[in-house]
């Protein structure tokens, strides 16, 4: 690093030469965005300022008339974004332009693929910014002073994207940031200022701070500025005034997204309280949606104002997928955190938006094809069972919206309603069972008698579905049941003598079993809590059961991997008396022999759950000796 007294060259974060890289490569069929994100950029800093300047007016430096320049210079193929907005100081310039100061990061960057189509998603959700500066420059330069400090505390930094950039004081006379784009060669196009303006109508029509830029000279040779946007905020304004192409510009400028969204919601609500939301569902995840620190996308106003941004008192966390703005005409201008935690009207606000949020998702649901919820579903589904977990208030509401795989189908498609429409007669319960795969839910032992009588049960193979089953108990009037745990009874269900006849024959059955329960439990010992004989297996010759008000093996399981303490949890082992395997146990004399029979049904037990024996070697050695004979 050189460095004198006020000048320094300093090396781009890796992140950053990283993200440039893969920015201007795989961007580079959509150039005109870098005004977009500039002017994005500049609206941000005016919307700070003007937040700031609500508690200190001297933050305006006697300039209130807050608004965006733009400047062509075709001479010196140049580009200039000027804004008075907040301003960065040294320390801001730093981590706001040399660094990647996300948590994610890391994530981000393993998720990318090579694949430039598929990159250019994700660096869209990532959020370019001001880097996408470099997609037309070869040298931007960047002159900044914040509000409030002398003009001796202004901030030049400049690169060529090279992996350095260069820092130095300078004098700053005037509040705000000001970028100087050094066109590329095969940029010529962005020196025309129509292109400019129509790339401003395009993206930020909406911005609520004028965009100026040079008009056409006058008879005295002197060029007039012109507003080249309508510079109002764009949820004020009816919904009459508004085209789709409207609401999806305006998203892409709030959500730093290269898609449109998925569907939004604009309604002005009147009443005790009044406030207007503009909300959008977007097409993909973030990339940080799973991070705890992940940005939330709603930004809240008060009369216009903007106040901040990522709160979970605007909406609750399950839904950090929402983009939007919500503008209050009842809080304080200068409402912190604190006030919003006890603020009525801000309680009123979060119940409101989020149940128009799920409204809009039950209209996205109920659409004749299904293509765009099964789109949400697929990217978010996962956040909205959270909900079922966090918001008791709308839990009924978010569990028509879930969906599930089922011996049925595979696919995530299958609704609480639709089970509850194809339940058979007798059927009261709604099963389910719970696995770390679907491979593993659809194979299970447990849905053999299931199968045989043509009762459909929902597999579970997220991890958060062991958490959703303990909170939601019931649907419909309907009870939920594990198939995992418990004890069995589907005499209800189905023909009622052919149900007669099955269980005279079980109990014939069962009768002869009990010599091998016997052996089992002696030979077992404390590896189970209990033996005991089922008639849920047609095929298999036992499984592992849990008792009613125990943890899931797969609970239990996901828990160890996590790391967490477990208390010791015996399962149940259930035989099938009516299989060849236990009769022939119960035939077996030699001690010896029934220890090792015992070891591999449970083993086999174990395996058919998704797990490993705890002595694979001894299972495989046993599974061979019994083989041979």
């Amino acid at each position: 690093m050189s460095t004198t007294a006020s000048k320094e060259t300093r090396a781009f974060q890796t992140e950053v030469k990283q993200l440039l890289d893969l920015m201007i490569h795989s961007l580079y069929s959509n150039k005109e965005i870098f005004l977009r994100e500039l002017i994005s950029n500049a609206s941000d800093a005016a919307d700070k300022l003007r937040f700031e300047a609500t508690t200190d007016d001297a933050l305006y430096e006697g300039d209130s008339d807050l608004h965006v320049f733009i400047d062509v210079d075709r001479d010196a193929r140049t580009i200039t974004v000027r804004d008075n907005g907040i301003g960065m100081n040294r320390d801001e310039v730093i981590e706001n332009i040399g660094t990647i100061a996300r948590s994610g990061t890391r994530e981000f960057f393993e998720q990318l693929s090579g694949d430039q189509e598929k990159d250019a998603h994700l660096i869209g959700q990532f959020g370019v910014g001001f880097y996408s500066s470099f997609l037309v420059a070869d040298r931007v330069t960047l002159t900044t002073r914040r509000a409030g400090l002398e003009k001796e505390h202004g901030v030049r930094w400049e690169s060529k994207g090279d992996g350095e950039y260069v820092l130095e004081t300078v004098e700053k006379e005037s509040r705000g940031t000001e970028i100087v784009l050094h066109l590329r060669e095969d940029a010529d196009e962005f020196l025309d200022a129509f292109r400019l303006k129509a790339i401003i109508h395009k993206y930020a029509d909406h911005i609520p701070f004028p965009i100026r830029m040079r008009g056409t000279a006058g008879e005295d040779g002197k060029a007039e500025t012109e507003t080249v946007n309508q510079a109002s905020a764009l949820w004020t304004r009816p919904k009459s005034e508004l085209a789709d192409e409207d609401y999806r510009n305006f998203y892409k400028h709030i959500g730093h997204d290269f898609d449109d969204p998925l569907a939004w919601l604009h309604q002005r609500l009147e009443g005790k309280y009044e406030y207007t939301l503009l909300l959008y569902l977007p097409k993909h995840a973030p990339f940080d949606l799973w991070q705890a620190e992940s940005r939330h996308g709603v930004k809240l106003y008060v009369r216009r104002v903007f106040i901040m941004e990522a709160n979970e008192d605007l909406l609750p966390r399950y839904l950090r997928f929402v983009r939007g703005v919500m503008d209050s005409g009842d809080l304080p201008l200068n409402v912190s955190r604190e006030i919003l935690q006890k603020s009525t009207a801000m309680d009123a606000m979060k119940k409101g938006a989020t149940k128009r949020v799920l409204g809009l998702l039950e209209d996205l649901a109920k659409h004749e094809d299904g293509e765009d919820y099964a789109l949400f579903w697929k990217e978010f589904g996962n956040c909205l069972k959270e909900g079922i977990i966090e918001d008791f208030a709308n839990r009924e509401a978010i569990a028509r919206l879930l969906r599930f795989s089922s011996t049925t189908s595979d696919e995530q498609t299958v609704s609480l309603e639709d089970y509850v429409g194809r339940m058979l007669d007798g059927q009261d319960t709604i099963y389910f069972i719970t696995a770390d795969s679907l491979a593993a839910a659809k194979h299970s032992p447990h849905l053999e008698v299931f199968r045989k009588k043509g009762i459909e049960v929902l597999l579970l193979h997220d991890r958060i579905d062991e958490w959703l089953v303990s909170h939601l108990t019931e649907f419909d009037g309907k009870k939920l049941q594990s198939i995992a745990k418990g004890e069995l009874d589907l005499s209800g269900i189905g023909d009622k003598e052919e149900a007669e006849k099955e269980k005279q024959e079980h109990e014939e059955a069962v009768k002869a079993a009990r010599p091998a329960i016997k052996k089992l439990k002696e030979a077992l010992g404390d590896k189970i809590k209990d033996v005991r004989t089922t008639d849920r297996l047609t095929e298999s010759p036992a499984c592992l059961v849990s008792d009613q008000f125990d943890i899931s093996g797969n609970l239990e399981r996901i828990l160890k991997q996590a790391g967490q303490d477990v208390p010791e949890v015996k399962p149940i082992l259930e035989i099938n008396p009516e299989h060849e395997l236990v009769k022939r146990l119960a035939r077996m004399r030699s001690k010896d022999k029934v220890a090792d029979f015992a070891d591999i049904l449970f083993d086999q037990a174990v395996l058919a759950e998704g797990a490993l024996p705890e002595d694979p070697a001894g299972f495989v050695r046993k599974v061979n000796a019994l083989l041979a004979g």
